[in-house]
């Protein structure tokens, strides 16, 4: 049994590509009553639309029989909603790696600093191809968990207050909120990182306890309102973003029959979709006002690679170093993100 059930795990990520060219189906498809729960936190919002899209989807194909419950907040908390999966609580949960990065180490890959993620194809294919890796198969199924999707944060930038850092010098001793990898490659340009809470990023920026703060842009700096205390934002430094995937129970889905099971590889493309959309009409609204009120930083090509090399390289090798000691295959994995990325030019 467990050899189909590995075989059925990879379905999702290996069926996309085939699945973007599939006419829509409108027959209903039949099969037994399935009620799922999908944990995820905070508001409805431009990160959620995916999940959104997938409920919707295998609801309306199922004629109802196959109902998904998103829970916002209501199922768990962001730092609990793994474990609850793995009970078997859940039937499928939104995480963000950077919650609890010793419960998947492995995983942990995706939120190095300064990857090469341009654009949400790019992200949504290095993503697809890290899935599905044997050993974050692996890793995940310590915790009774699959992959399905990516939930496609956009790249962070910074928006601050006082002098612009239109150099790599100009961020040396600078109090900056970033979290992460983002963090230690800061800290390796000479910046003081802080993980302020999000919810009081607004604040400290505004009284000068911390002077710049990193948010997947444009939507995440819209909705915490930095913009309005900030002075400028850079537009190009994508100094990363978090890997944060829809997970599937193991059990739950080896459970459910098989023309279910398509109905998630069906989505998948229409999942990607909403999220790019919902991402692009968040900057649709936002770049307008940012631009009234900030000054836009954009750094060249030379500048950008100086970034990489003495903010990012240092923590991507000290990353493999570390997992490696603990038995991950760190190196391969890295050497996996770059290439995946490279195969998208």
């Amino acid at each position: 049994m467990n050899k189909p059930l590995r075989m059925r795990t990879a379905a999702p990520v290996l069926a996309a590509a085939a699945l973007l060219a599939a006419p829509a189906l409108a027959q209903t498809v039949d099969g037994p009553k399935v009620d799922w729960k999908l944990a995820t936190w905070g508001k409805p919002r431009a990160f959620t639309a995916g999940i959104e899209t997938l409920a919707k989807h295998v609801g309306e194909r199922t004629g109802g029989k196959f109902t998904i419950t998103i829970g916002y907040s209501t199922f768990g908390g962001e730092k609990e909603i793994l474990d609850i999966l793995n009970s078997g609580g859940l039937q499928m949960t939104t995480i963000c790696s950077s919650y609890h990065p010793d419960k998947h180490p492995a995983y942990t890959g995706l939120d190095l600093p300064f990857l090469p993620l341009p654009d949400f194809d790019t992200q949504w294919a290095v993503h697809d191809a890290y899935h599905a890796h044997p050993y974050i198969q692996k890793e995940l199924a310590r915790w009774n968990a699959m992959p399905y999707s990516s939930n496609l944060l956009p790249q962070y930038e910074f928006i601050g207050k006082g002098k612009a850092p239109r150099s790599l010098a100009d961020f040396k001793g600078m109090r900056v909120r970033a979290i992460g990898g983002i963090g230690d490659a800061m800290k390796n340009l000479g910046a003081v990182p802080t993980s302020v809470p999000a919810t009081e990023v607004y604040t400290s920026i505004e009284r000068g306890t911390v002077e710049a703060a990193s948010f997947p842009s444009t939507y995440a700096h819209a909705a915490y309102k930095i913009h309005e205390v900030g002075s400028w934002y850079t537009t190009n430094l994508s100094p990363g973003t978090q890997a944060c995937p829809t997970l599937i129970n193991r059990n739950a889905w080896a459970q459910i029959p098989a023309q279910y099971q398509k109905l998630f590889e069906e989505a998948r493309p229409r999942v990607k979709q909403a999220l790019t959309k919902a991402y692009g009409a968040a900057d649709e609204k936002n770049l307008p006002l940012f631009k009234r009120r900030l000054a836009f930083v954009t750094y060249t090509p030379a500048e950008l690679a100086q970034f990489h090399q003495v903010g990012a390289k240092p923590v991507w090798d000290a990353w493999v170093a570390e997992m490696s000691a603990k038995g991950v295959p760190a190196r391969e994995l890295l050497d996996l993100i770059f290439a995946s990325a490279k195969a998208r030019k």
